[in-house]
């Protein structure tokens, strides 16, 4: 039977199911996001950045490829466990603190990128093969080839952002990760609170917010060149002074 009552039809909070009221969704996209529902392959655009991030290089990589490049320290499309300890150590992480989590990410998803079979001792991660080791319970802002779903970017902050339409406080990350959690996944739903906490960790401003383009810059990876600039200045204001 066709939906004729336009109110109905485009309707995004159904009354007998709570939850969509309580996690609404941003209307109008298309005002500031030309096609808001189609995938970006290479560029990570927002309300306020139709085209993604300024002066940040694609080099034909997919935005989720991009999302690791930064770690790759020779550029030969390979990620080894020391490379990901050095952009560690480049972003803010202490000793310990790069040195567990390159071991625990190498080991979580080598494999899965590996181009054959085999396991590899170096526990190498290929970029090219990174849509692998996508997880689910994560936001949908990837799809599983590794573009960028511009609505649902959106979306995280009009579900949980009741503080703020551009932040979220860590309280609403782990409302956020809580929502996202497919049945039986307790694999994929660790993993996302691991990975939130650790960007809000990083990257949370004075007032204990995660902005709306710390996040947007972690998809795309230029989040990453970010911090370890403002670390890079950081330390040589330290010296100077």
């Amino acid at each position: 039977m066709e939906i004729s009552d336009d109110s109905v039809a485009l309707a995004t909070v159904a009354p007998m199911a709570p939850v969509t009221s309580e996690r609404p969704v941003g209307m109008d996209l298309e005002s500031s996001i030309p096609k808001p529902y189609m995938a970006r392959a290479m560029v990570a655009p927002d309300t306020e950045h139709p085209n993604g991030t300024p002066d940040h290089p694609t080099q034909g990589w997919s935005v989720l490829q991009q999302h690791v490049a930064f770690f790759d320290q020779d550029n030969n499309g390979i990620v080894y466990p020391w490379e990901t300890y050095i952009g560690n150590r480049a972003i803010g992480f202490n000793v310990v603190l790069a040195f567990i989590l390159s071991l625990v990410f190498h080991i979580t998803f080598s494999y899965p990128t590996l181009p054959g079979y085999i396991p590899s001792l170096l526990l190498p991660i290929y970029i090219e093969n990174i849509h692998k080791g996508k997880h689910p319970s994560d936001s949908g802002t990837y799809d599983t080839e590794g573009r960028y779903m511009p609505v649902n970017f959106v979306s995280m902050f009009s579900k949980y952002g009741k503080t703020s339409p551009d932040k979220l406080t860590f309280a609403e990350l782990w409302n956020m990760t809580e929502g996202n959690r497919l049945y039986a996944d307790l694999v994929g739903w660790l993993i996302n609170k691991v990975e939130w906490g650790l960007v809000y960790f990083i990257a949370k401003d004075e007032q204990g917010y995660l902005s709306k383009e710390a996040m947007r810059g972690l998809f795309d990876g230029s989040l990453f060149y970010n911090l370890a600039n403002k670390k890079k200045n950081a330390s040589m204001d330290k010296k100077m002074s």
